[in-house]
């Protein structure tokens, strides 16, 4: 069965790479001159500079070349998945369509099974997540994903066709438990960069990535996920990685409001429109999310870190 990667920024890049080891993946980049030097040079010097594409990977701008893979692998930001998907819908039917983003749309508060199933309803979907930074997947390291899927069949079908030398995939049919927390997990890291750009410390940080979980939890199982799927990799799993690593763009974020610093406004940041997004929902639900309301006050400006600590630790104290 054929394989194509849509989206050419580092993790669908790197996904590519690591795909062609098991035989031949097409790449579709949206920009025409990317794809021929990428083509030509074999790099992606724009997102994944260092990384070398094998010979079994064809890179192309031609989307309807792409999506002509019985496998497609979307690998584009989570608030641009809808406009895509629905641009393209003619050519996406038919074909089993596994979602690469992590992440909840800012004005529907939806993840993106969901937006996947409202324009393509007799899709075979599936949702590919967990701790993993792109540049470990192309250097070949070994690394632990998630593949959500509600149908046990496609998922096992997919699970064996997307395993790699270097990636090992965990099957769950609890597609709203790994959605929530690949979303939730880049709010947590923006708080956890804020805590350790300000110089709060190693102690605090784990305090928040503790309670954060908790918040994770929370909102799972109001949407009516699994709890065990929280502490598995979607979860737990990519709520460490991202914690605590640079390699981490919202990580980055949270670094740069601790520290008052100007961060990059071109870098897509998914945790940033997934707080938001969140919040709402919290406050809708009635749900106690308190860090992730810290997460929008620091993004809107409307707290300094002094304050938002302040905040969090002025709350009442009750059991664990």
């Amino acid at each position: 069965m054929s394989v194509s990667v849509l989206g050419s920024g580092a993790f669908g890049t790197a996904l590519a790479i690591s795909l062609a080891g098991n035989g031949p993946v097409t790449l579709w980049a949206r920009d025409a001159d990317q794809a021929r030097d990428m083509q030509a040079t074999r790099r992606n010097t724009r997102r994944l500079p260092g990384a070398d594409l094998p010979e079994t990977l064809t890179v192309t701008s031609d989307l309807e070349r792409a999506t002509q893979a019985d496998t497609i692998l979307l690998a584009v930001p989570m608030q641009t998945l809808r406009s895509f998907v629905s641009t393209h819908a003619d050519l996406l039917r038919n074909r089993a369509l596994v979602a690469c983003c992590k992440g909840i749309e800012l004005k529907t508060g939806q993840g993106p099974l969901v937006v996947l199933h409202g324009f393509l309803p007799t899709a075979r979907t599936a949702l590919l997540t967990g701790p993993s930074f792109a540049a470990d997947i192309a250097k070949g390291l070994p690394t632990a994903l998630t593949l959500a899927c509600r149908d046990p069949e496609t998922g096992a079908q997919l699970q064996q066709q997307l395993t790699t030398k270097n990636l090992r995939l965990y099957r769950t049919t609890d597609t709203s438990g790994a959605e929530i927390g690949g979303a939730l997990k880049n709010v947590m890291a923006i708080a956890c960069g804020a805590v350790i750009g300000a110089g709060l410390g190693d102690s605090a940080r784990a305090a928040l990535m503790t309670r954060g979980y908790a918040e994770m939890q929370r909102m799972a199982l109001a949407s009516g996920a699994q709890a065990d799927t929280l502490a598995g990799l979607s979860g737990f799993g990519d709520l460490t990685l991202t914690c605590s690593s640079e390699q981490s763009r919202n990580y980055r974020l949270g670094l740069a409001i601790g520290r008052n610093e100007t961060f990059d406004p071109n870098i897509t940041v998914e945790g940033a429109a997934t707080a938001r997004a969140v919040h709402a929902e919290a406050q809708a639900r009635n749900l106690d999310m308190p860090i992730t309301a810290i997460v929008v006050a620091l993004l809107d400006q409307r707290l300094t870190i002094a304050d938002a600590t302040a905040q969090l630790l002025a709350r009442p104290l009750k059991e664990e």
